[in-house]
């Protein structure tokens, strides 16, 4: 697949991300493969998948689904740990990923190499390169080092700062201007169909939605929450 097929392919619709950490209660292969599966049902354009289930999920959920897989692999929780690493981010390809997931920001990687490595690591195994960047710099740079698609999925997670409660539709924003022509991927706490579609009228070629649809202990808490204060 060409990074202008995948574009055409995710324009205006939904990729839907199917992970659970350690101690989730959907942390099972099979779980996930089949919260992927009913993604694909519901109309998905893509799934994004591995996180700490890593290649085995990545390679699970590609046999499964007919749409693209976005894969990654995630190991630790602090500095870069989203495929982090060219070996990390050749696994996922030879998982059978169409398109790899990785930390893009400017922060020093694991293994000392630049993101412009993975990206051409990602390329020579036949497989595009999705960006994860928290800045409008990062992506402006992950673009101009090759990367098929940025997505804003580490915005308000790597600055001194608390989390933000809502996405951050402004570099959705910002990136379009900037990036007129690539394939812009608007994720990071996307929770309702209304934030989803305000980040295509932003510019976003898609958006990822992932705990909204695909982590029912979180829906589940919002609901017990809202009923506790009614």
């Amino acid at each position: 697949m060409t990074s202008e097929e995948f574009a055409a392919l995710v324009r205006g619709r939904l990729i839907v991300s199917c992970q659970a950490g350690h101690g989730h209660p959907l942390r099972d292969t099979a779980a996930l493969v089949r919260s992927a599966r009913a993604a694909e049902a519901g109309g998905a354009a893509a799934v994004r998948c591995g996180g700490v289930g890593g290649t085995a999920d990545v390679a699970a959920i590609a046999g499964a689904v007919a749409v693209p897989v976005v894969g990654l692999t995630k190991d630790g929780t602090d500095g870069v740990f989203i495929t982090p690493t060219v070996a990390a981010a050749r696994a996922v390809v030879a998982a059978g990923a169409a398109v790899v997931a990785a930390d893009a920001t400017f922060r020093p990687r694991p293994d000392g190499r630049p993101v412009a490595d993975s990206i051409a690591a990602v390329h020579g195994a036949g497989a595009l390169f999705m960006a994860d960047v928290a800045t409008l710099e990062e992506g402006v740079a992950a673009a101009e080092a090759g990367a098929d698609a940025v997505a804003t999925t580490l915005s308000g997670y790597t600055g001194p700062g608390p989390v933000p409660d809502g996405p951050d539709i402004g570099l959705v924003r910002a990136l379009r201007a900037a990036l007129p022509g690539a394939t812009i991927v608007a994720e990071g706490r996307y929770h309702s169909p209304d934030a989803a579609a305000a980040a295509i009228a932003a510019g976003a070629t898609a958006v990822v939605v992932g705990t909204a649809i695909t982590d029912p202990r979180w829906i589940t808490s919002r609901f017990a929450a809202a009923v506790a204060s009614s």
